[in-house]
């Protein structure tokens, strides 16, 4: 599998340059050329702006003209697919942002959505949406929600995700709580999965900055659901329950609850660098009614400055009878990863419960062996 930043490559670039000169014979493709040979040294998002940038130059002219040339190409390349649609969808809505009417606006998102079953047009709709929310929001319910195509309808769910990830932020969706639920709404029962897991994803966005505006929007979703309804809640919530938010947990059935909770126990004091620790935990319904649990587990990660931070993992879902016991157990790895950098030191381990939190049970994490 690519590594991220090989998504857009030089052989990306290449095809960019064939695809549009198919269709414009007559362009000078000089910077298009050009960029295929400092690709290399980009991150995945330079990348793609490298190629938007060369195309805009090569490319001069009214948005009306660019939009012509990308329609030819769609509709006359084989090759116009895949990851070099971000850059491509890219220059279209900059171009139609610059040309600052909106005729070319609305053609801009018509194009975008023609395109996004190739790769996905959400990083270039950002643009658009940062230039006028309110008239992009209105195509985007007002027909993209309703489309026939699911890739249009995902669009519509994904490219206003307050945090997409890979994209520029929309301001504007940060500072207006609520403004995409209607698009939420209108897709929640989709019948296709690829849609809903994109709505699930983005309620979890808006769960970061608006938690009781979720919890919320998930309690009407459950007052009128369809079979798909409680997964989709489920991940939609799912950082609210690692967080141990009560109302989301209330709402998915793990109200609080009367609970003996010893451990977690440690097997080891002292864990090598890119070795493990396994824990134990036993967990008793001390109540006198059966107690549904949302078992997770928190590590407190040493930090550089030496401080520690906490990530909640997730570990089981339990229903225990008044009195019944569970024991849970596992082995948790420091094997080095790219996307988190181990610091030696005090590390601890607890458990939460319904979102009620154990004591920690400390450990050291040795350094790394040096040469």
């Amino acid at each position: 599998m690519p590594f991220a930043d090989e998504l857009i490559s030089r052989h990306t670039a290449q095809n960019l340059t064939h695809a549009i000169r198919a269709a414009a014979p007559d362009a000078d493709l000089t910077a298009l050329r050009a960029a295929a040979g400092q690709i290399d040294p980009l991150p995945l998002r330079g990348r793609a702006d490298l190629l938007r940038d060369a195309l805009l130059t090569d490319l001069p002219g009214d948005y009306a003209a660019l939009a012509r040339t990308v329609r030819t190409a769609r509709d006359q390349a084989p090759d116009f697919t895949g990851w070099l649609i971000w850059p491509v969808t890219d220059a279209v809505a900059t171009r139609a942002v610059q040309q600052g009417d909106s005729a070319s606006f609305d053609d801009a998102m018509a194009l975008l959505a023609s395109l996004t079953g190739r790769l996905s047009s959400e990083f270039a709709i950002r643009t658009l949406l940062r230039h006028d929310l309110d008239r992009a929001l209105a195509t985007v319910v007002g027909g993209w929600t309703g489309s026939a195509d699911a890739d249009v309808r995902r669009l519509a769910c994904e490219g206003t995700r307050p945090y997409l990830p890979w994209s520029v932020r929309v301001p504007q969706i940060l500072a207006r709580p609520g403004v995409t639920v209607p698009v939420l709404d209108a897709l929640y029962r989709d019948g296709s999965e690829y849609v809903r897991r994109s709505v699930a994803n983005h309620l979890n966005d808006l769960s970061r900055d608006h938690p009781e505006l979720v919890v919320a929007t998930a309690r009407r979703w459950l007052d009128q659901p369809d079979a798909t309804t409680q997964r989709l809640v489920r991940h939609g919530l799912r950082t609210l329950v690692k967080r141990g938010h009560p109302g989301a947990l209330e709402l998915l059935g793990f109200a609080p609850a009367v609970l003996d909770v010893e451990g977690p126990r440690l097997d080891r004091d002292v864990v090598p660098f890119g070795g493990s620790v396994r824990f134990t935990a036993s967990i008793r319904n001390a109540g006198d009614a059966p107690a549904r649990l949302a078992i997770d587990y928190i590590v407190y990660h040493r930090k550089a400055d030496g401080g520690r931070t906490g990530k909640t993992f997730k570990l089981t879902t339990r229903t225990l009878a008044p009195g019944e016991r569970v024991e849970v157990t596992r082995e948790h790895s420091f094997r080095p990863v790219t996307t988190r950098r181990y610091h030696p030191g005090p590390h601890a381990i607890s458990v939460q419960v319904n979102g009620v939190e154990s004591d920690r049970a400390e450990f050291e994490l040795a350094a790394a062996d040096t040469p």
